[in-house]
């Protein structure tokens, strides 16, 4: 999520006239040409283009995926396709399988991402995608300007690699690869539409056959190796050609757009490499200082062995039909009304507007596109309707106050208009163990408690915490859609976005448990309509309701809902929710609508967890004067 605020246009002549010649004083104006072509003739004579492996496959690792593509590609018809799917629910397990699908590529990898960060996940990727290129194995990779690799010398030293790893950034700021803080004012100022437009998708994609997508960049927090705070998120494998082509069709155009730019034509990377050449340094690519070495070898240890790979992950795959992916086209923002450019969007509207019996979504970010409300006022207006359960983050889950504070706006819209059951994920939740394999350790380590980061709520409690990433709809137990996007305002209008959409009920219930579980009791807590007397409830919602339809001084600190925990020895009634007779009753979610619910639950306020603080105060005031940037978060 993108931290920009709506700017009034009384203010905006000023603000420019002050800020905009700064930035482009800072930044330079266009690509310096002469300082580019001394830093391709640096790359050129300091880049090595020796390949160590003659082999014809490339010395590849043997993996037990090709032999599924080969099995899904002899199966297949054009009519009637087959493919092999793993839905990644740990983060660990997710990067582990990018590690050894690495190893295993014969001719081609090709990654995309929103994030890529100089921590442990990221430097492991990197050094085995270079290790591949120098095997003789075809590496490109694309990653959104504004939030990755922000070390020149990092870029520097990638550059220089090997020949056969590329290396672009989308859409990079007055053409440099990292946007300082005068920069990020000018890029507001003088050129919002485009600034603001970022490629949020997700693509890892081996040999064109065997793919990753979902929500996870490349960083510690997305594969559980924080020590302060992970995200609970969600990918999925899909081995075969149909899908393949796919993926690789919509890569191929974001890599040949203008916005994706090589490292050499960037301004801050171009004076390092020439620096670099006439200083003679030629420094590979170093690891962090901090690196966690026994963590990175027991992975790799790991991800090298097909054994533990076939035990693990292709035995449990699924043998599916139909799989598409969906992407936007690079230029979504720019051609909003056309068609082709919000396919991903599209797809995703149209499978709600077809829905039946239930919608079950998890999204990091509650706050609702216009398209996407009124889809689901439909489903509550209709004769039957359809219920919709919502996973998403509490509070003190968030990695954005901001947008959490919008949410919390409308959470009686969601839950009268659209009849939403919300569950809000616990900052600490119970079956953290069972996806952190050091999670004790990391729960009672040295580190625990050091989670006082921008955009964190400081919380009342020390340790490990965990948020939601994930993106999933299940629709109908038939349909999933597992992705980037948010099914928010910046997903549908602004960022582009990637995903699968799988049509298969095995997968699925598997989605749709795993979404579930995120908002049992004992993980997340139950949004429901406070407790009141008659009379007062009357009176407060007449002023609560006028207050929220404010754009500005929605400041009525009484809302419609508030939080609720299960109480100890009481169990969630909801028969809605089919579960395995094994799952005991607590694993549930528990909705309001339940005869029992307030007699076995307790009202733990608007931001259970979260320590009062600034950071409340700052929630609140969003609220009250925030309204107006619903269309951009």
């Amino acid at each position: 999520m993108l931290p920009i605020m709506p700017i009034s246009s009384l203010r905006w002549r000023w603000l420019r006239l002050l800020v905009l010649p700064a930035g482009l004083a800072a930044a330079g104006c266009g690509v310096n040409r002469p300082l580019a072509r001394q830093a391709d003739a640096a790359v050129a004579a300091a880049r090595p283009d020796v390949v160590t492996c003659q082999r014809a496959d490339h010395c590849v690792l043997d993996s037990p995926y090709r032999q599924l593509v080969d099995a899904a590609r002899a199966a297949s018809t054009p009519s009637a396709p087959v493919h092999y799917v793993n839905v990644l629910e740990r983060g660990e397990d997710s990067l582990l399988l990018r590690i050894h699908l690495i190893r295993a590529a014969r001719k081609s990898i090709d990654i995309q991402t929103f994030i890529w960060a100089e921590d442990d996940a990221g430097w492991l990727v990197l050094d085995e995608l270079i290790a591949a290129a120098r095997r003789g194995v075809h590496v490109r990779i694309l990653a959104d300007q504004l939030f990755s690799l922000d070390d020149v010398e990092w870029l520097a030293r990638i550059a220089r690699a090997h020949t056969n790893l590329e290396f672009k950034l989308y859409n990079p700021t007055f053409d440099n690869a990292v946007t300082q803080p005068v920069e990020f004012a000018a890029g507001v100022l003088c050129c919002f539409s485009k600034f603001n437009q970022r490629m949020h998708n997700k693509l890892f994609l081996v040999d064109d056959e065997i793919g990753i997508a979902g929500g996870r960049n490349y960083e510690n927090r997305y594969f559980d190796w924080d020590e302060e705070f992970d995200y609970r998120d969600r990918d999925v494998l899909v081995a075969g050609p149909q899908t393949g082509r796919e993926m690789q069709a919509s890569f191929d155009q974001f890599w040949a757009h203008p916005r994706a730019v090589p490292l050499t034509r960037l301004n801050d990377v171009n004076r390092r490499l020439v620096a670099d050449a006439a200083a003679g340094t030629t420094v590979p690519l170093v690891p962090p200082a901090d690196i966690d070495w026994p963590r990175i070898e027991w992975l790799r240890a790991r991800a090298a062995d097909p054994a533990w790979i076939r035990a693990h992950f292709t035995s449990e795959a699924l043998r599916v039909a139909r799989v598409d992916y969906f992407s936007d086209a690079p230029d979504k923002a720019s051609h909003p009304l056309d068609p082709a450019g919000i396919e991903l969007t599209a797809r995703i509207s149209q499978l709600l507007r077809d829905a039946r019996s239930q919608v079950v979504f998890e999204t990091p970010y509650l706050v609702l596109s216009a398209r996407a409300r009124k889809i689901f006022r439909d489903l509550h207006q209709r004769k039957r309707r359809v219920p919709v359960i919502v996973s998403t983050n509490s509070l003190a889950a968030t990695d954005a106050f901001y947008v959490y504070a919008l949410s919390y706006k409308y959470k009686k819209r969601y839950l009268k208009r659209y009849g939403f059951q919300i569950h809000e994920f616990k900052p600490f939740p119970a079956d953290a163990a069972q996806f952190v394999e050091n999670y004790e350790r990391l729960a009672g380590g040295a580190n625990a408690g050091r989670y006082r980061r921008y955009g964190q709520a400081p919380l009342k409690h020390r340790g490990v915490r965990f948020g939601l990433h994930a993106k999933s709809l299940v629709i109908d137990d038939d349909v999933s859609v597992i992705g980037s996007h948010n099914f928010d305002p910046r997903s549908d209008d602004y960022n582009t976005e990637s995903g699968f959409i799988i049509y298969d009920r095995a997968v699925a219930a598997r989605v749709r448990a795993a979404v579930l579980r995120d908002a049992a009791p004992q993980n997340a807590w139950t949004i429901a309509k406070r407790e009141r007397p008659r009379w007062l409830e009357r009176i407060n919602n007449v002023i609560a309701d006028v207050s929220t339809a404010l754009p500005l001084f929605d400041i009525w600190p009484f809302r419609y809902a508030s939080s609720f925990d299960l109480n100890p020895g009481c169990t969630s009634s909801d028969m809605d929710v089919q579960v395995p007779r094994a799952q005991e009753a607590r694993e549930r979610p528990s909705p309001p609508a339940a005869a029992d619910f307030y007699a076995c639950h307790t009202d733990v306020g608007d931001f259970p967890e979260v320590d009062l603080s600034l950071k409340t105060i700052y929630t609140r005031i969003v609220t009250a004067f925030g309204a107006g940037l619903v269309s951009i978060l």
